[in-house]
C-alpha cells in the first residue's frame, strides 16, 4: 500500500488555517442588522451570515478537481490529473448525514521504458462512491465534515497505447474496481445558502494486476478539489 505523507499534513495545515481560533456556533443567532452611528448619520450593517444555522436537508457541491496517482503496480512515474467533483448530501440530523460522490479525472502519465516509443498516453479514472458524513466543529463562518465512502472506480489506461498490452509500459489494464474515499471537506460559508468548499481526500483504489489474475494492488493516492457548495431551503 502506497500511503502519501502529504495528505495528511495538508488536511491538517488548512484545517488549522480554516478554523483556529474560530468560536463555537453559538454566533449563528447573532441578530442579522446592527445599527452604527458615524459621522454622517446612523447606517445599518448587515450580517450576511446570521442566517447560516446547519438545519438544511439537502446540500450539492460542485468542484475542480486534482488527483495524483500511479497507473500501474511498479511505475516510477506518477500522473497529475484533472477533473470534477460532484457530492450531493442528505442530513439525517444536526451531526450525520448520507453523502454520495461521482469523480472524474483525466490526463496522461509517465509510461515505463517500452520498445514502442510510448510516452505520456492518456488514461482516466471515474469514481463513484457514497457513504456516511459527519459535522464537526463548526459556526457561522465555516465548519469542518469529515466522511468515509466505498464504491467503484472505472479505470481506462489502454485507450492510448496504439493496440499493445498495458504490460508493455506498466499500466493495469482497463478494469472496473472496488475503491473507497476517506477524508472530508472544509467549508468556509459566504452566506446562509453558499458555500466555499476545499476537499482534500485519500483516494483507495484496489486494482487487478493482470487480466483473469487474482493478484490485487491496493494504492492510496491524495485528491483535493476546489469549488462552491449549495444548502437547499429544505430543513429537517
Amino acid at each position: 500500500m502506497r500511503l502519501p505523507v502529504s495528505f495528511s499534513a495538508a488536511f491538517a495545515a488548512v484545517a488549522a488555517l480554516a478554523l483556529m481560533g474560530a468560536p463555537r456556533a453559538h454566533a449563528q443567532n447573532q441578530s442579522t442588522t446592527a445599527s452604527r452611528t458615524s459621522g454622517t448619520g446612523t447606517y445599518i450593517a448587515i450580517d450576511p451570515l446570521a442566517g447560516v444555522h446547519y438545519d438544511n436537508r439537502y446540500d450539492l457541491s460542485v468542484g475542480m478537481a486534482y488527483a495524483h496517482i500511479k497507473a500501474g503496480p511498479t511505475l516510477l512515474q506518477g500522473a497529475n490529473l484533472g477533473g470534477v467533483d460532484v457530492d450531493g448530501s442528505y442530513w439525517l440530523s444536526k451531526h450525520w448525514g448520507a453523502e454520495g460522490t461521482f469523480r472524474g479525472y483525466l490526463g496522461t502519465s509517465g509510461a515505463a521504458p517500452n520498445p514502442y516509443n510510448i510516452s505520456g498516453p492518456f488514461i482516466s479514472e471515474y469514481f463513484f462512491a457514497a457513504g456516511p458524513e459527519w459535522l464537526g466543529p463548526h459556526n457561522k463562518h465555516g465548519a469542518l465534515i469529515a466522511h468515509a465512502m466505498v464504491g467503484g472506480v472505472k479505470g481506462i489506461f489502454q485507450h492510448d497505447l496504439r493496440g499493445q498490452s498495458p504490460s508493455v509500459v506498466g499500466f493495469y489494464n482497463d478494469q472496473l474496481a472496488p475503491a473507497a474515499i476517506i477524508g472530508g471537506h472544509i467549508d468556509l460559508n459566504r452566506s446562509a445558502r453558499w458555500v466555499f468548499r476545499i476537499t482534500p481526500d485519500a483516494l483507495v483504489t484496489r486494482y487487478g494486476i493482470n487480466y483473469g489474475s487474482k493478484i490485487t494492488q491496493t494504492d492510496v493516492n491524495f485528491a483535493i478539489s476546489v469549488g462552491v457548495d449549495y444548502r437547499f431551503k429544505k430543513k429537517r
